[in-house]
């Protein structure tokens, strides 16, 4: 595998970022403390491992890439002298009827035979078998990156199913603590009115808000159990509990910071032109192959054979006779019916294609590069804009309680403030998972993403 270039360096994880602490904060751990990750929890490397054990696509580009492999060494056989034995034994039953009145009526023989030959050939000319032995080389080469975009893709699909596994349950977390927040007001709602403080009208409108968030629970739970259906997809087994992400982890920006730069990576080593780029050498060797069909062969051979014989009714004794050839065999095509013509031109076609799709694949790794790029610029922003929101929400959740309980505020705008606040801390938990996996996926675009990756991440998760 071809490792980052030196000027590439990854994310750096740091503390300091992404802070919970405070009013926020607390509000998150007793959420999080009604759906309970275990202190034994698996890490992000050790589901990836399991991945590499288990997951069916992984094991199928394995499978491939060691069939490409021997590619190679059938190209070579081409080159090389071929050895044959040949042997046969027979015996044969006779019946002779004799007309002359001198001899017997009739007799039977069974005459045997057996014989070997020993064939040598060395190919001296074949031009379209040295351009195949060419392609094995590109086959091989195609294969290899094939096989590296698999290991790449794994990476990015375990991350992503580990991270939407941590977000739903986030999200459930975040749900269940404002179920809990919309209780507590509406039984405030209820002791108001019962002391006549409110209105009916304060007890209605938390009741609904709580049966609304009773409902979005049973949603959360449902998307928590498919996303761990989806990591059992890969990892083949039940998946236990999670190790989390550390809530202090900051992400500074791609190094280097330069998009194009990312660009030129990804158009130039990304796994996806790789294997392109194999497909077009091996589409132009193949023009030139049946190009070369045209040509004559030329081939060493040597034989030696030996063959022997018993009696038989023509010869009262037996034989034995051995040959030995030594000689050249010359072949030139001059006509097949416009077969030769008709494959020279498909190829050519073929190998036009593969251009084409050599430069598809470029414009595309590019595309991919800067929408990733973009995402993880963005996502940066979107992170410490959320945190910041974050911070104002708490705040004017804060200020609406107050105002209920002087009577400047009514509960539906405590209502609104607590909801804001949990849509909040559930975007910026997303936000910083998708930031991770953008990361990730902008690496694979530039053909650099590598299990370090995956360890730096697993760095700063709980232990």
């Amino acid at each position: 595998m071809r490792g980052p270039g030196p000027s590439i360096r990854p994310f750096r994880f740091t503390s300091g970022g992404w802070g919970w602490g405070g009013v926020a904060g607390r509000g998150l751990a007793a959420a999080l403390a009604a759906v309970p990750f275990s202190a034994g929890a698996e890490d992000l490397l050790q589901v990836y491992r399991e991945a590499q054990r288990n997951d069916a696509v992984f094991a199928a580009a394995r499978h491939a890439v060691e069939a490409g492999r021997e590619r190679q060494p059938q190209g070579l056989a081409l080159l090389l002298p071929t050895l044959n034995l040949t042997g046969n034994a027979q015996r044969n039953r006779v019946e002779v009827d004799s007309r002359d009145p001198l001899l017997l009526p009739s007799s039977t023989r069974y005459p045997e035979s057996a014989s070997y030959t020993l064939t040598f050939t060395q190919p001296l000319f074949r031009q379209q078998n040295w351009i195949q032995y060419q392609q094995s080389g590109q086959q091989v080469r195609q294969a290899e990156a094939s096989f590296g975009q698999a290991y790449q893709d794994l990476i990015v699909r375990v991350a992503q199913a580990y991270f939407d596994v941590l977000a739903t349950h986030d999200t459930l977390a975040l749900v269940r603590a404002q179920k809990t927040a919309t209780a507590e007001q509406l039984a405030q709602a209820k002791r108001n009115f019962e002391v006549g403080t409110a209105t009916i009208t304060d007890t209605h409108e938390a009741q609904a808000r709580y049966d609304l968030i009773a409902a979005q629970e049973i949603v959360a739970l449902n998307d928590l159990e498919t996303k761990r259906r989806a990591l059992q997809l890969i990892t083949g087994k039940e998946p236990g509990e999670l190790a989390e992400l550390r809530r202090d982890v900051k992400l500074s920006p791609p190094n280097p910071p330069d998009m194009q730069t990312w660009v030129e990576l990804a158009e130039k080593q990304g796994y996806a032109v790789q294997v392109a780029e194999a497909s077009a050498e091996v589409a132009a060797l193949e023009a030139r192959r049946n190009r070369a069909a045209h040509l004559p062969t030329l081939d060493f051979f040597a034989t030696h054979g030996q063959s022997g014989q018993n009696a038989t009714t023509d010869s009262s004794v037996g034989r034995d006779i051995t040959t030995t050839v030594i000689g050249l065999q010359f072949a030139m095509p001059l006509y097949q019916g416009g077969a030769l013509n008709s494959r020279e031109r498909e190829a050519a076609a073929l190998s036009n294609k593969a251009k084409e799709d050599l430069e598809s694949a470029r414009r595309n790794s590019a595309l991919a590069a800067r929408q990733n790029y973009l995402l993880v610029i963005n996502g940066i922003a979107v992170v410490e804009a959320l945190e910041q929101a974050l911070v104002s929400s708490q705040s004017a959740l804060d200020s609406n309680k107050l105002g209920y309980e002087v009577g400047v505020r009514i509960n539906i705008d405590v209502l609104n403030a607590q909801q804001q606040l949990f849509l909040t801390r559930r975007d910026l938990a997303v936000a910083r998972y998708s930031l991770i996996t953008n990361n990730l996926r902008l690496k694979a675009a530039a053909g650099t993403l590598r299990e370090e990756d995956l360890e730096r991440i697993n760095a700063v998760l709980l232990p």
